[in-house]
């Protein structure tokens, strides 16, 4: 494994423990300011990764960008507006993500700007502290979108509280744990299975099969959602003159 390669997952994954320890913050001072304290009786209320990591779900988020930490206990009853508040509490996750990469998009574009000239340890540096800063955005932008998914067991999916008639919406989560399992399986086999298909002639020849796909790939379908906001948050600091590059 080369030098390039090594720099990258260690920062993506200092970034990783950051993110997942910011999100799973969230949810738990989102549930105490409206009135559950679970989480913090569980010493969940706290910035420390250790306490919130999942092995798995980091792993994911490590290789595919993507994944998820260890659920933040919310005790419903406890809420002002249990309907509505459990899925504020449930927003408040994603949404500090996405607003962390919306922000450090402009912190990037603003680094890029520095000067820079000659090489050796500083350039490396430098050149190592942008692509965190790159990593930082992309992962945030990534988790957010992927747990904004109206899939169980992921923070979206509360929503459907929100939405479906109670009869239907507790249908859904009895079933969370068998959800779980395919689309975990989903992310990790679905590549493969999209890249088989588009092995075959008949689908490499023809471009809108070639592309429809992609619908067997969990990571190609995120990947698309996740670039496009990504693109669009750069587009939009950059009409900024002096983040314009």
């Amino acid at each position: 494994m080369n030098t390039d390669l090594i720099t990258y997952y260690i920062l993506s994954a200092v970034a990783v423990l950051i993110i997942l320890a910011i999100h799973e913050y969230s949810h738990a001072y989102a549930a105490y300011r409206l009135g559950d304290r679970t989480a913090e009786s569980f010493g969940r209320l706290t910035i420390n990764p250790i306490k919130h990591i999942d092995p798995l779900g980091a792993l994911c988020m490590l290789f595919f960008h993507v994944g998820w930490a260890k659920p933040v206990p919310v005790n419903p009853r406890n809420l002002k507006k249990p309907k509505r508040d459990f899925a504020l509490v449930s927003l408040a996750g994603p949404l500090s993500n996405i607003i962390l990469g919306f922000l450090f998009a402009a912190i990037y574009l603003l680094f890029l700007k520095i000067p820079v000239s000659g090489s050796g340890f500083l350039l490396t540096f430098l050149s190592n502290v942008a692509l965190f800063l790159y990593l930082f955005v992309t992962i945030n932008i990534g988790l957010g979108i992927f747990n904004l998914l109206p899939i169980p067991p992921f923070d979206g999916s509360r929503l459907l509280g929100v939405i479906l008639p109670e009869k239907a919406y507790f249908a859904v989560m009895r079933n969370e744990r068998k959800i779980y399992l395919f689309v975990l399986l989903w992310l990790i086999l679905g590549d493969s299975v999209a890249g088989i298909l588009r092995a075959i002639p008949l689908i490499y020849s023809t471009p809108w099969l070639y592309y429809a796909v992609g619908i067997f790939s969990l990571s190609d379908i995120l990947g698309f959602l996740i670039n496009g906001l990504t693109e669009l948050i750069f587009k939009f600091w950059q009409l900024i003159p002096f983040l314009k590059l």
